[in-house]
């Protein structure tokens, strides 16, 4: 029992002394402290750490102040327990440094370990900063006193809550110093604020310095800051008037006019809002007239903007008054305290309300246009009225005071030509018969213009309008909106909207009765057939193609009219309906018809530049000799030319064998020319004759010559003049028919004409005509045939 109880006191004990020992390394000594930016020398014993062994040990310190920041701080003597500071340490960077305690035994094991923990004690070593060196503000003139003007704030950096970091504000000086205003701050929050009245005129700025100070207990910092104040010109002077220019006359009927213009002087800034002046005018009952400042003078331009009637008035008198933009403040020291706010006078006993004036207009007659009694006149009238129907007449007046001038009466505006208006009554009247359906006529009503002229220098003229509500008659039928329809081929009945219109209104109009006429059972019908749109309905026994049905359409009155109604009937299981299927056949055809004139308008082209090519204006005369032997010209054209003229005269003709005896013999008998030219077939030969006629008998003769045509022209010099000498022998024969000359134009006097000699021909060349013209062809022998009389036939 004994043993049992020493066991279990021994044990215990060994409990509370491990117990011990872990508390005692557990320890954290915290009574160690370390004043701010302490001045030295370094090093300086800071304290003692003491841990009582039997056995020798070693300390060692890590942590905030040895390698931790602030770094270097501290240190420790590893055998006696001594710690080291080695430099300054500041409060505001570090309030508490952290370090770790560690005894080792001679084998290097930890026997303790312990936290250390080392308050840095704060000194009065942050004056007060504030934010800005200076400050600059505006405040108004018209501001109170005792109202914050601004507040300002300085910052400590010294521990909080402490004497150190206690703030107080204190105004050392202002200036300038005027002797009703007084700056003041307050001590504990730095408000600013003043006593007093502020002047601009008096000053305009103000300079404050403005001093934070600390309430350290060993030392007390400071600061300063400056703040210029700047103030902004109130109205605190009204303007004045003090004169004003102008006629004061403005003509009647004229807006636009100033008559007049309003000075004023006032003593606040030029420009601002206190300075700038506003007018008011009072006694305009017709609102005529504004008035507007001046932005440079400040002057008040007073202007008419509504005209005014002499006849209403010959004067004007208007109140004008004159105050600032901004309102009028007053303010006065009454008396001033040592203690509080000062006594002040806010209110002007002479300068209760803004000045005023009367001024006087004088309204100048002029000319007034005549005036209509009714300006706009409402009639109403029949569309049956026949010409000459009174519709209403019309009067106007001279307004002026002493009307003398006549007025006369016409017709401005009158669209349609419906109405004409009696110049001296003022009576209008129709000259046609209105229409109640035509475009002119809006709504039932048909506006026309009326004017009236005096007889004035320069004449004047005064207007009406006259609306002439026009009484609609049933005098339209019932109209279809389309005579023609599409209908698709079906297994069943297809209907089909038809719809009807009335140009009259009611009772005239709609809703219409629908009837088909002629021969429809079994084919066509009508469902509904009664509304503004009836049903066509297709039976599926009509066939495709066109039908054309007969329509009656009847009104409510019973007028009626019979329509023709065009109806395609197609199938439509390839196009959706008929008219697509026209569509798309009428957007194809303008391409195929340009195809189609493409070739035609080419060929056209060409025939045109052929003419230009072969018909010349010029034609020059063209010598036998120039002639080759046995060469016809081929001319390879059938018919005249576009600008070759037929043969005006042509009796007899003959040939002369060069162009220079032609020239010769033209010049010796004073003979006139005209130009024939004559085309045939390919072998046709063309010839360009001077000719002369004469209605004496066997006194007609003509004289010829042949021409070039074109460069290609050829033949045989001999054989023309042989064919021409032939037909003239032909011409001179008795056996001729009885064809006397036709004279196809006057080309001079011939009683004094010479004769000409007739050429013969000789016979040995008899011959060699008869070969020539057998060797012309079968078209020529022919013509020839025609000229010859039947004894040379034969």
């Amino acid at each position: 029992m004994l043993w049992f109880f020493l066991l279990g006191h021994y044990l215990l004990s060994a409990a509370c002394s491990e117990l011990l020992s872990r508390h005692r390394r557990a320890w954290i000594i915290d009574s160690m402290k370390l004043e701010e930016e302490h001045p030295g020398p370094f090093p300086y014993e800071l304290g003692k750490i003491n841990i009582e062994r039997e056995y020798l040990i070693y300390f060692d310190i890590y942590g905030e102040g040895v390698e931790k920041e602030p770094k270097g701080v501290l240190s420790i003597n590893k055998n006696t327990g001594i710690m080291y500071v080695h430099k300054p340490v500041d409060f505001e960077e570090k309030q508490v440094l952290k370090l770790t305690l560690e005894a080792r035994k001679t084998d290097l094991s930890i026997d303790t370990k312990l936290g250390i923990e080392i308050s840095i004690i704060d000194i009065n070593d942050n004056p007060p900063r504030f934010s800005q060196d200076q400050y600059e503000i505006s405040i108004l003139e018209n501001t109170l006193q005792g109202d914050a003007v601004m507040t300002v704030s300085a910052n400590d950096r010294d521990r909080a809550g402490t004497t150190n970091s206690t703030v107080h504000y204190a105004l050392k000086s202002f200036f300038p110093k005027p002797p009703h205003t007084e700056f003041f701050v307050d001590q504990k929050f730095g408000v600013i604020s003043f006593k007093g009245c502020l002047d601009y005129q008096v000053a305009d700025t103000f300079t404050l310095l403005v001093e934070a100070k600390d309430l350290g207990e060993v030392v007390s910092l400071s600061s300063s800051t400056t703040i210029v104040i700047h103030i902004k010109d109130g109205n605190n002077h009204p303007p004045t008037i003090r004169g004003q220019t102008g006629s004061g006359k403005v003509k009647e009927h004229k807006s636009g006019i100033s008559p007049l213009r309003l000075h004023v002087t006032d003593k606040d800034t030029l420009y601002s809002t206190a300075w700038r002046a506003k007018y008011i005018i009072q006694g305009d009952e017709g609102e005529h007239f504004k008035i507007e400042t001046d932005p440079v003078t400040n002057d008040g331009i007073l202007t008419v903007v509504k005209p005014l009637d002499f006849e209403e008035g010959t004067q004007r008198q208007l109140s004008i008054s004159v105050e600032n933009e901004v309102p009028y403040f007053y303010c006065k020291v009454k008396k001033k305290t040592y203690t509080g706010l000062w006594d002040i006078e806010r209110d002007d006993p002479d300068a209760g309300h803004p000045q005023s004036i009367k001024v006087l207009i004088e309204v100048e007659d002029t000319n007034d246009p005549p005036e209509f009694r009714v300006a706009v006149h409402d009639v109403a009238l029949a569309e049956d009225a026949p010409p000459g129907a009174w519709v209403d007449t019309v009067a106007a007046v001279d307004p002026d005071s002493r009307p003398t001038k006549k007025i006369q009466y016409g017709v401005g505006s009158d669209p349609a030509r419906w109405v004409k208006v009696d110049p001296l009554t003022g009576n209008i009247t129709t000259v046609r018969t209105l229409d109640r359906e035509s475009p002119y006529v809006v709504n039932g009503v048909y506006t026309i213009l009326v004017y009236a002229v005096e007889e004035g220098n320069p004449p004047l003229t005064g207007t009406a309008t006259l609306n002439i509500h026009v009484k609609d008659l049933n005098d339209n039928m019932p109209q279809l909106n389309l005579t023609s329809v599409d209908v698709c081929v079906s297994d069943g009945p297809t209907t089909t909207s038809i719809a009807a219109f009335d140009l009259d209104g009611e009772p005239y109009g709609g809703p219409f009765s629908f009837k088909l006429l002629g021969d429809v059972k079994g084919k066509w019908k009508l469902k509904p057939s009664h509304g503004y749109t009836a049903g066509l309905v297709k039976e599926p026994s009509v066939h495709v193609g066109i039908h054309t049905l007969v329509l009656n359409i009847s009104s409510k009155q019973g007028e009626y009219a019979v329509y023709d109604i065009r109806v395609t009937v197609c199938s439509c299981s390839v196009e959706p309906n008929c008219t697509s299927s026209r569509n798309i056949r009428t957007q194809a055809g303008p391409v195929a018809i340009i195809i189609m004139l493409a070739p035609l308008l080419l060929v056209l082209l060409l025939l045109l530049l052929l003419v230009k090519v072969n018909c010349k204006k010029e034609f020059t005369p063209l010598k036998i000799n120039d002639f080759p032997e046995d060469k016809v010209l081929h001319f390879n054209t059938e018919g005249p030319g576009t600008d070759c003229e037929p043969l005006k005269s042509a009796s007899m003709v003959s040939t002369i064998r060069t162009q220079n005896d032609l020239s010769d013999w033209q010049n010796g008998h004073g003979m006139q020319q005209g130009q024939v030219l004559t085309k045939m077939n390919q072998n046709t030969l063309t010839a360009s004759a001077y000719h002369y006629t004469n209605q004496a008998k066997d006194s007609l003769t003509s004289v010829s010559f042949l021409s070039r045509r074109n460069s290609r022209f050829t033949s045989n010099a001999t054989l023309q003049a042989l064919l021409q000498r032939r037909m003239l022998s032909l011409w001179e024969t008795d056996n001729l028919p009885d064809s006397p000359p036709h004279c196809y134009a006057d080309e001079g006097n011939l009683d004094n004409v010479s004769e000409l000699e007739s050429i013969s021909m000789p016979d040995d060349e008899d011959d060699l005509f008869q070969r020539a013209l057998e060797d012309l062809g079968d078209k020529f022998n022919q013509l020839a045939s025609i000229c010859m009389t039947p004894n040379l036939q034969n």
